[in-house]
């Protein structure tokens, strides 16, 4: 199989993900609203009278965190729709390696999260008086190797826990401790870019690279790991 046949065959199953949310938008209006509501509460607690100032690391962790809860319902209800009538193995039968639905799942997950990310940073900044503005580039790039971590890893284990029961509880108890790692470096790397007095690129920079090594790691692990994993070998 070539280069190309096996791209196209990735963004097919993309796409396929992405135009049934696109009917339904289920998926990206949970995992929104979850989010902002987080983001809200986190907002009152922290927040009182006029003292809207929230140290970065506060800041930081709150938008992580946000991310974390939204995205494991997001990642909860990735093969729910091919758990419905067992279609999963009309999707398995297909002729397309494996590892080409899992980085399509990966990439339709990625880009599900980026969008609610987006609304999520926006608010941060309103809610925390976050200046988000003269690093934009950086923390956009955090955001997404911390994304597509976090994906990796969930791809697997919501195909591993596609017929289980109590599946969503299971998924956030085997995740979180994997991901530890990745939402540390996020947190840590955003809150030395939005220090207002003195911002640290410099250990933007270094949380980054750590970010790209571990995605690589999960990626790797990931496509390893789905095929015995969806098929129960």
């Amino acid at each position: 199989m070539n280069r190309t046949s096996f791209v196209s065959q990735v963004l097919a199953v993309t796409s396929k993900d992405l135009r049934i949310e696109w009917r339904s938008k289920e998926i990206v209006y949970t995992t929104l609203f979850l989010a902002l509501l987080i983001e809200l509460v986190f907002a009152f607690a922290f927040i009182s009278g006029d003292d809207t100032a929230v140290s970065p690391g506060v800041t930081a962790g709150i938008l992580w965190v946000s991310i974390l809860f939204s995205g494991t319902v997001a990642l909860g209800r990735t093969f729910d729709r091919e758990r419905e009538n067992e279609s999963i193995r009309s999707l398995l039968m297909s002729p397309i390696p494996r590892a080409a639905i899992y980085l399509g799942k990966l990439l339709s997950t990625v880009t599900l999260m980026a969008l609610v990310e987006l609304a999520v940073v926006v608010l941060s900044a309103l809610l925390f008086n976050a200046d988000i503005g003269l690093h934009v580039s950086l923390l956009a790039l955090l955001l997404v190797l911390g994304t597509i971590g976090f994906s990796a890893a969930g791809v697997v284990l919501s195909a591993a826990l596609l017929r289980a029961h109590s599946r969503d509880t299971l998924l956030a108890s085997l995740l979180y401790p994997i991901v530890v790692p990745i939402f540390l470096a996020g947190a840590q790397g955003t809150a030395q870019l939005l220090d207002p007095a003195l911002p640290d690129t410099s250990g933007t920079v270094f949380w980054t690279q750590f970010l790209v090594a571990t995605d690589v790691v999960f990626i790797a692990v990931g496509l390893w790991a789905f095929e015995p994993v969806v098929t129960g070998e």
